[in-house]
C-alpha cells in the first residue's frame, strides 16, 4: 500500500510551505489541501492559497472547487479528499496531505463516519433558532434527544445547536454518537505518516500578524469587496472565514476603521492557533518537529519521518 503523508499543525506554522518543498523534492508526491476555505475560488489572499506559479510546479487538490456562495462541510472534504488520495494512488504517486483544522484532517485519515447535510432540515431548524427564544427552546430539545452533545454545546452556539438537531433528524442517531472516535487514537485507516509543524507560542502570534499585515498589502479588503459585490454573495460558511468575516464587518460599517477589523482578525486567529495546538498535542501519533529551523534542516527532518523508499529528484 503507499504510504503518504499528513503536515499538521497550527494556522501559521509553515505547513504549506514545507509541503511544497517536499513535493519539489521527491518525484512522486502531490499535495492534497485540507484547509475548509481554500476550496472557494476566489478567496486567494485571505486563506493564503498557493500561488499560480507554486500550483504549476507542484499538483494541487481541493483548491478551487467550489463557489463562494455555496456551503462546505466536513463531509464534503472527506469525500473529496478520498476521491484525490484514490487518483493519486492510481497513478502511483503518493498524497502529502496538509491541514490546520483537526476534524478535517481526522475525517480523512480516520474515516470518520461523518452525517450528511440536508439543505432544508438545515434551513427550517435555523428558522426556528432565528431568535433567543427559539434558540433556548431548540437547546432544551437537544438536551432531551441527546443530553451528552448538549453539555459540550454552549447554549448560545447556534451552528452547532443546528448541526445537532438535523443529525439526529436525519439519522435518528444522537449526535454525539458520530463522535466517539474522536478521544482514541487506533492506527490510521489511511496508510499515512504524521508529521505536527512544532511552533512556540510568540513565535506562532508573531507569524500570524506578519501573514495579516502581507494580506493587507497584498490586497485583502479589495478581494473581501469584490467578493461580497458577487451576485450570489458569500455563503455563510465562507463569510465565517477569519479576515473575511472581520473585513466585512467593516465594509458594512459595523467594524469602524480597517485596523480595527485586522486586529480582531489576528486576535481571533490566534485564538483558533492555542485550540489547533491543543487539539493536536492529543493525537500521540504525530511526531513534532520544530518549524524553527533552517529549511533544509526540516525538509530532512520530515523525509526522516517518513517513508525511506521515496524517490528523490537528484541535484546538480
Amino acid at each position: 500500500m503507499t504510504r503518504h503523508l499528513a503536515i499538521v499543525g497550527a494556522t501559521a506554522s509553515g505547513k504549506s510551505a514545507l509541503a511544497l518543498a517536499l513535493a519539489r523534492l521527491t518525484t512522486d508526491a502531490e499535495i492534497v489541501s485540507l484547509d475548509s476555505m481554500q476550496v472557494y475560488r476566489g478567496m486567494d489572499i485571505g486563506t493564503a492559497k498557493p500561488t499560480p506559479a507554486e500550483r504549476a510546479a507542484v499538483p494541487h487538490h481541493l483548491i478551487d472547487v467550489a463557489d463562494p456562495a455555496e456551503e462546505w462541510s466536513v463531509r464534503a472534504t472527506q469525500e473529496a479528499a478520498n476521491a484525490a488520495i484514490a487518483d493519486i494512488e492510481a497513478r502511483g504517486r503518493r498524497a502529502l496531505l496538509v491541514g490546520g483544522t483537526g476534524l478535517y484532517v481526522r475525517a480523512v485519515v480516520d474515516a470518520f463516519a461523518v452525517p450528511a447535510t440536508d439543505p432544508h432540515v438545515r434551513a427550517s431548524l435555523e428558522a426556528q433558532t432565528a431568535t433567543d427564544e427559539g434558540l433556548a427552546r431548540a437547546y432544551r430539545e437537544l438536551q432531551a434527544h441527546d443530553a451528552l452533545a448538549a453539555a459540550r454545546i454552549e447554549p448560545s452556539n447556534r451552528r452547532r445547536i443546528v448541526r445537532a438537531l438535523e443529525v439526529i433528524e436525519m439519522t435518528g442517531r444522537p449526535f454525539s454518537s458520530f463522535g466517539v472516535g474522536l478521544t482514541e487514537y487506533a492506527p490510521p485507516a489511511l496508510d499515512v505518516t504524521l508529521v505536527g509543524m512544532e511552533v512556540s507560542r510568540d513565535d506562532g502570534a508573531a507569524r500570524i500578524a506578519r501573514r495579516f499585515d502581507d494580506m493587507r498589502v497584498a490586497g485583502l479588503v479589495d478581494e473581501v469587496r469584490m467578493l461580497a459585490a458577487h451576485d450570489r454573495g458569500l455563503s455563510r460558511t465562507a463569510r465565517q472565514a477569519i479576515g473575511y468575516k472581520e473585513v466585512l464587518a467593516h465594509l458594512a460599517g459595523e467594524i469602524a476603521t480597517l485596523d480595527e477589523a485586522l486586529d480582531l482578525a489576528v486576535r481571533r486567529t490566534r485564538k483558533l492557533a492555542r485550540r489547533q495546538r491543543v487539539w493536536f498535542r492529543r493525537d500521540p501519533r504525530i511526531a513534532w518537529i520544530p518549524a524553527a529551523q533552517k529549511s533544509d534542516g526540516l525538509v530532512r527532518a520530515v523525509l526522516a519521518r517518513w517513508d525511506s523508499a521515496i524517490p528523490v529528484r537528484a541535484t546538480s
